[in-house]
C-alpha cells in the first residue's frame, strides 16, 4: 500500500505499536519548541524528571505571550527560561526576537523532521514538510528528556489542490474554507495532508498559514511536501542545508478525502464567535468596523505586511477605525523597516505592535464594548480579546487591510490590482537573539522569582471517587472558558494555586471557591471538551481545585492527553440521554475506579442524588490506565528515570 507523507514520516519515526488507525503509536521526537506561557510549567516539570541535559536533536525556549511587564511576575518567568536553557542546552528566543512558530518557521524548521511543541499551533512548521504537533506541556518535557511521544495513529485526509489562487485570495482563505466545510470538529484524530497540483501556486508563508490554523479543525497537525518552493525559502534563509524532498509515495492512499479548486475560491470570513462561521467577504459586505488586527503566528510573514503595506500606501485608514500590524520576527521587523514598509504603516496612522502574540492571546486591544474587530487571527472564542461579549471576525491580511480603509468589511478584490510582491531572494539573517545551547551547563544557578511556585503532584489513583457535580457545560468548550487567558492571568502561569482560582471564571466565578469547599469534583461537558489552545493549565488548575474526573460526550486530543497526565479521569458518555441524566450539584460516587479501568472500557457511576446508575466508557490504552493509577505521567517518569539511576528529580 502506497503511504501518505505523513504516514512515512511517522514509519520513520516509529518506536513501538503498528500504523493502523486508532491504535496507540510511540514515536521519536526530533526538535521540541515551548513558550514562555507553557514554557514555566514545562520546564519544572523536565527538572522534576531528574534529567541532566536534553536529549532531543534540537530544543528552543521562546519568549512571546507573557510580554506586557506591568510586573515582576512575567520579568522573573523570562529569567528563569534562560537560565534552564542555559543549563539544561536549549536554544533560547529572547523576548523581542519574535512568535515561536514564524522565528521556528524561519531558523529552525526541518523537512521530515517531528516537531512537538507546548503550542497548538506548532503545526506551523507543517508548511515546510515537518510533521509538527502540538501538545501539553509535560508531554514536551519528557520528549525531552529522551521519552517518546505517544498518540492514536491518525487517520490522514488528503486535501487535493487544484487551479492557482486568484489575486487577493490567499491561504488564509483555503483553510478557512476547509473549516467552512470540516468545522471545528472536522479534523478530530486526523492529519491534514495537502497534495495535488495547486500546491505548487502557494509560497511558504501561506502554506504555514494553513497549516496553522488546521489547529483549528481539531487536526493532529496539517502538512504539504516539501519541494522546490520549500527549497526556496530555505536557501533564503540561509539554511538550504536543511532542505530534503520529501511527499507522499505516487497514489498514496487516503483515509478520506477533500478537494478544492482554487480557482474558485474567494476571499472568505469567520465570522463570531468560532473559525468554522465562515461567509464570503461579499456576504458580510459593509459590516462596521471599529478595530482592524494583523499579525499573530498565522499571518505575520514579511509576505503578509508587505502586501498591507503596499494597499495601505499613500492612503489612511478610516476615521474611527483603530488598525495594528504585528511583525512575526525580529526578522520581518527589520526587513519591513529597511524596505519602507514599516514607513507606509506609519504614514497611514497604523499601530505598530512588538514582535509577539499581543492581541491573539488577549494580551491589549481589547475592543471597544459593542463593536466589530476584524483580524487575521486563527481564533475568535468568544472572550479571547479580552471582553466577553466580543464581536471578533477572522480574514485574511489583504482582507483585513481593504476593510480597514473603508471601515467596513469589505472584498479586497475592489482594491483593483494585486500588488507585485516578490519572495526575497535572501532573508536578513541575524540571530543575535537567539542565544545557542552552552556546552556545560552544570554550573548555571537556575533563578526563581517569588511567583515561581512548587510544582503540584498528584496523589496515586484512590480506590473510588466520589465527589458533586461542580459545572455542567455544553459542546465546544474551548481551553480559553477553562483556564482564560489575558494580560490579568497569564503571568501567574508558573503559579499554580494563584491561577487556579480564574479556572472557569469567565463561565461561571463562583467555580473555584465551590471546589475548595467541597474537595473537588466533577466536570460535565458536551461535545469536542477543552478544544483550541494546548495550555496543560486547564487539566493542572482543576486538579489542584481537586477534580477527579471529566465526564463528556467527546474530548479534544490535547486536552484529553492532559488530563489523563495529571491524573484525572476522562469519560465518556455511552447512552443519547446520559448527559441529561446528570446536573450541576448532584453527588457521584465511582466505586473501585482503579479495578473498572483495568478491567475493560465500562466504568459504572452511581448518581447518588438520582438514585441511579450511568454506563460510561473509557477509551484510555494499558498504556493510559497505568499512567492514571499512579497519579499521572510526571509520578511514572520520575519513578522511571530514579529506577535508571538518573537523578531523584
Amino acid at each position: 500500500m502506497a503511504d501518505s507523507l505523513a504516514y512515512k514520516i511517522l514509519r520513520s519515526h516509529l518506536v513501538s505499536g503498528e500504523l493502523s488507525a486508532g491504535d496507540e503509536i510511540a514515536i521519536r521526537v526530533d526538535q521540541t519548541l515551548t513558550q514562555d506561557a507553557t514554557g514555566t510549567m514545562t520546564y519544572l516539570q523536565f527538572e522534576a524528571i531528574g534529567v541532566p541535559r536534553v536529549k532531543t536533536e534540537l530544543s528552543v525556549s521562546y519568549v512571546d505571550h507573557n510580554m506586557l511587564q506591568t510586573g515582576f511576575e512575567n520579568a522573573d518567568d523570562h529569567r528563569f527560561l534562560a537560565t534552564m536553557a542555559a543549563k539544561y542546552g536549549l536554544y533560547f528566543s529572547r523576548p523581542g526576537n519574535g512568535i515561536c512558530h514564524q522565528v521556528h518557521l524561519e531558523r529552525f524548521s526541518t523537512p521530515g523532521a517531528i516537531l512537538l511543541g507546548s503550542d497548538s499551533h506548532t503545526p506551523t512548521s507543517g508548511g515546510v514538510g515537518s510533521l509538527a504537533i502540538g501538545a501539553g506541556g509535560l508531554d514536551v518535557a519528557v520528549a525531552m528528556a529522551g521519552g517518546s511521544f505517544y498518540l492514536n495513529t491518525p487517520k490522514i485526509i488528503g486535501v487535493k489542490l487544484t487551479g492557482s489562487l486568484q489575486p487577493w485570495v490567499t491561504g488564509k482563505d483555503v483553510i478557512l474554507e476547509v473549516l467552512r466545510r470540516l468545522s471545528v470538529k472536522g479534523g478530530v484524530g486526523c492529519i491534514m495532508e495537502y497534495y495535488g497540483p495547486g500546491v505548487d501556486s502557494l509560497s511558504l508563508p501561506e502554506r504555514s498559514t494553513v497549516t496553522n490554523m488546521g489547529a483549528e479543525l481539531g487536526a493532529t497537525t496539517s502538512i504539504f511536501p516539501s519541494d522546490q518552493v520549500t527549497r526556496e525559502y530555505l536557501r533564503a534563509q540561509g539554511r538550504e542545508e536543511a532542505w530534503t524532498e520529501v511527499g507522499p509515495d505516487d497514489d498514496p492512499t487516503y483515509d478520506e478525502e477533500l478537494e478544492i479548486n482554487l480557482d474558485e475560491l474567494e476571499p472568505l470570513v469567520a465570522c463570531p464567535s468560532s473559525p468554522d462561521l465562515v461567509k464570503t467577504a461579499r456576504e458580510l459586505a459593509d459590516t462596521p468596523l471599529e478595530q482592524v488586527c494583523v499579525g499573530s503566528c498565522t499571518n505575520s510573514s514579511f509576505r503578509d505586511l508587505k502586501v498591507c503595506a503596499e494597499a495601505l500606501k499613500g492612503q489612511v485608514v478610516a476615521p474611527g477605525l483603530s488598525m495594528t500590524v504585528t511583525p512575526g520576527s525580529k526578522q520581518v521587523f527589520e526587513m519591513i523597516a529597511r524596505e519602507g514598509a514599516l514607513a507606509d504603516f506609519i504614514a497611514a496612522g497604523v499601530r505598530i505592535l512588538e514582535s509577539a502574540c499581543g492581541p491573539c492571546i488577549g494580551m491589549g486591544q481589547t475592543p471597544a464594548s459593542g463593536s466589530n474587530s476584524l483580524r487575521s487571527f486563527n481564533r475568535n472564542f468568544a472572550g479571547r480579546s479580552g471582553d466577553p461579549n466580543d464581536h471578533v471576525y477572522l480574514a485574511s491580511p489583504e482582507t483585513c487591510v481593504a476593510s480597514a480603509l473603508t471601515g467596513v468589511i469589505t472584498d479586497p478584490r475592489t482594491l483593483g490590482d494585486y500588488p507585485v510582491i516578490h519572495e526575497p531572494r535572501f532573508f536578513l539573517i541575524n540571530d543575535d537573539f537567539i542565544l545557542p545551547p552552552r556546552e556545560d551547563g552544570e554550573d548555571v544557578e537556575i533563578i526563581r522569582g517569588p511567583n515561581i511556585k512548587p510544582l503540584p503532584i498528584n496523589e496515586e489513583l484512590p480506590a473510588g471517587l466520589q465527589g458533586k457535580v461542580q459545572i455542567k457545560v455544553g459542546d465546544n468548550i474551548t481551553t480559553d472558558h477553562i483556564m482564560p487567558a489575558g494580560a490579568k492571568i497569564l503571568p501567574l502561569r508558573s503559579n499554580i494555586p494563584a491561577i487556579s482560582e480564574f479556572v472557569y471564571t469567565n463561565v461561571d466565578p463562583e467555580f473555584a471557591s465551590r471546589c475548595k469547599a467541597d474537595g473537588g469534583g466533577f466536570i460535565v461537558g458536551g461535545d469536542n471538551y477543552g478544544q483550541g489552545s494546548s495550555r496543560e493549565h486547564a487539566a493542572l488548575a482543576p486538579m489542584f481545585l481537586g477534580i477527579k474526573a471529566v465526564l463528556a460526550k467527546s474530548l479534544a486530543r490535547i486536552h484529553r492527553a492532559n488530563l489523563i497526565n495529571f491524573g484525572i479521569v476522562p469519560l465518556l458518555f455511552t447512552g443519547s440521554d446520559d448527559y441529561d441524566q446528570i446536573e450541576q450539584g448532584d453527588e457521584l460516587t465511582m466505586e473501585g475506579i482503579g479495578d473498572q479501568l483495568l478491567a475493560g472500557e465500562k466504568v459504572v457511576v452511581k448518581n447518588v442524588t438520582k438514585g441511579i446508575e450511568i454506563e460510561l466508557r473509557h477509551d484510555m490504552s494499558p498504556r493510559e490506565v497505568q499512567i492514571m493509577l499512579v497519579g499521572g505521567l510526571l509520578n511514572q517518569v520520575r519513578a522511571q528515570h530514579v529506577g535508571n539511576g538518573e537523578g531523584s528529580g
